[in-house]
């Protein structure tokens, strides 16, 4: 039997029951992205955009899922803590796939300004929901966003209304908990309205050592002259299989900074599509990979620009251990339009042994005759003679290996804006290096 087959059973058998424990806005396009995922199934890795990960193999184990929406019994608020020294955020968690709102964060976020469950919003606020969702995220081409669609039943919504600036970070920790392996399909819709300001941080944490698979889509609007800083983290664990895609569109003037990050997980894939819709539009994408023993971590870009005068920057390093599996595929569209644009692509690669493998296809497709573009990509080694170097002035060898991995991501850290931020990934990726990362810090959870 095929994977894909096992999910269009379940669906054709517990419709009525993923309907009954969701919402009708979130309902609506169901139907139709189950029809969608039955006619396509999983992709294969003859699928240009999923050639370097088995998509079909990650999903072929049987997990168990919360279609009843039965209450986990943890209070996060009270037993798990996500702290970085000096950056005073306002603190969400969403467990599993649904959003906890046992507890509210003390922090008062500007008027307008909503932060709740995407089922909260679809009851009170549908008007500010239902032109969004489900709108970037299309089912019909891809087999990943048809899944989470017809299955998601819950998720999370941040909304800043026109001209607001929320001066405190959205910090949402998303935690991975259950006594069973686990599938979670988690749904997150992003929107700020004409010359709004917010800085988002999203944590993935998983909690207990079972196999876990998620899904997430992240749709993401930023209106004209808006500002967003959208940093994401991983720290799960090896028996994690985590499947992103993310959704971005920018209208005229905004200014985007994307900052992925990955320190620890089992399989990851990440997909980010920015659209650039309006000129004067900026985006900044920038990517971070430390990967060891059997990882595998594959993230695939697409900056699409529709219209003139707009600006791109992109840059991905990774640095892989062991026996690490590394892939990235960037891809730079500059429609027949979009005249003067200014767009840098880069990916570089360490491998630290001979074990360890990365691909690499970053991709310039232009169509138009006014613009500056570049991109490039390197795969190599540690410098032998920086490390003998390093090694006559009496630094010992795996302390200057460190040191020189350190020094290799520094340039994709030093983009975060914040600077508590920056300097706390300072912090947890040379404890990475050292092998030192394996629980956060005060967290009640991991001890």
């Amino acid at each position: 039997m095929k994977s894909e087959q096992q999910y269009i059973d379940l669906f054709t058998r517990f419709e009525d029951t993923i309907n009954k424990h969701s919402t009708a806005l979130l309902n609506t396009p169901r139907r139709q992205a189950f029809e969608d995922f039955r006619r396509m199934g999983f992709p294969s890795r003859k699928v240009e955009r999923y050639k370097y990960t088995d998509i079909s193999a990650a999903f072929a184990p049987d997990f168990g899922l919360n279609l009843n929406r039965l209450d986990i019994p943890v209070n996060p608020y009270e037993v798990f803590i996500c702290d970085v020294p000096n950056l005073s955020t306002s603190l969400y968690f969403v467990v599993n796939d649904s959003f906890c709102n046992k507890v509210q964060p003390s922090a008062t976020l500007p008027e307008g300004v909503i932060v709740c469950s995407l089922a909260e919003a679809a009851d009170k606020y549908p008007d500010r929901l239902a032109p969004y969702y489900s709108k970037l995220a299309h089912t019909e081409e891809d087999a990943l966003n048809a899944l989470n669609t017809m299955l998601a039943q819950d998720g999370l919504f941040i909304y800043v209304p026109r001209n607001i600036v929320v001066e405190r970070t959205i910090q949402v920790v998303n935690i991975l908990r259950a006594d069973v392996n686990l599938m979670a399909n988690r749904r997150v819709l992003i929107v700020l309205e004409q010359g709004a300001q917010a800085r988002i941080l999203l944590c993935d944490h998983a909690t207990d050592d079972r196999d876990f698979l998620t899904t997430q889509v992240i749709e993401t609007y930023v209106g004209e002259n808006a500002r967003l800083e959208l940093y994401e983290l991983e720290e799960t664990h090896a028996r994690n299989r985590r499947f992103s895609n993310l959704y971005l569109q920018q209208a005229a003037y905004s200014n985007v900074l994307l900052n992925t990050t990955t320190l620890t997980g089992g399989m990851t894939r990440n997909r980010t599509d920015v659209l650039l819709n309006g000129e004067g539009a900026e985006t900044n994408l920038y990517g971070c990979v430390i990967a060891d023993g059997c990882q595998h971590v594959d993230n695939n870009t697409l900056i699409d620009h529709r219209v003139p005068h707009c600006t791109s920057n992109e840059l991905y390093k990774y640095v892989l251990d062991e026996r690490a599996v590394g892939a990235f595929a960037g891809r730079i569209l500059v429609r027949p339009d979009a005249q003067h644009t200014v767009s840098t692509e880069n990916n570089a690669n360490l491998c630290a042994t001979p074990e360890a493998h990365m691909y690499t296809q970053p991709m310039l497709e232009i169509y138009a005759d006014d613009v500056k573009c570049s991109h490039g990509s390197t795969v190599g080694q540690l410098n032998e003679q920086a490390l003998f170097y390093m090694q006559q002035r009496g630094i010992e060898p795996a302390e200057a290996r460190m040191l020189l991995k350190f020094a290799f991501v520094g340039q994709v850290l030093d983009s975060i804006a914040m600077e508590a931020l920056r300097d706390r990934l300072h912090y947890l990726v040379e404890k990475r290096f050292r092998g030192e990362l394996h629980k956060c810090e005060g967290c009640k959870l991991r001890k």
